[in-house]
């Protein structure tokens, strides 16, 4: 499955590392941003088919920044993965009522567990196959 990704999070080293990961692993990175805003643009430019979310955005709050994204039309909206270096625990409530399809801790980001999620999510009926 060809997937395309935006990465939305605020450290510079964290995009970076993980579009080089993720470009190794068959996942194109179309994008990347630190903010909102900024996130958005990107979106009406590339199209991807997942956005990863840091929950933690500095400034923004990652699930405010995931609603924003969940506004877009259908035919543009990317799937939302939440990302975070904290314990899903730690946010299992506002993960759920999230417009996200999953959480993935960001020291088992791969281009294997975006895959997988997405293929969950369709099994489960969450979204169209890509």
């Amino acid at each position: 499955m060809a997937v395309s990704c935006l990465i939305v999070d605020d450290s510079d080293h964290f995009r970076c590392a993980a579009r080089a990961l993720l470009e190794r692993e068959g996942i194109a990175v179309v994008g990347m941003a630190s903010a909102s805003d900024e996130a958005l643009r990107q979106i009406g430019d590339s199209r991807p088919d997942v956005a990863l979310v840091d929950i933690d955005l500095g400034e923004e709050n990652g699930f405010d920044v995931a609603q924003r994204l969940a506004r877009v039309p259908p035919e543009g909206r990317p799937r939302i993965i939440m990302i975070s270096t904290h314990a899903e625990k730690d946010f299992t409530d506002m993960i759920t009522a999230s417009p996200a399809v999953a959480f993935l801790s960001k020291s088992a980001l791969s281009g294997a567990a975006i895959r997988d999620i997405l293929r969950k999510a369709c099994d489960e009926g969450d979204l169209a196959p890509t």
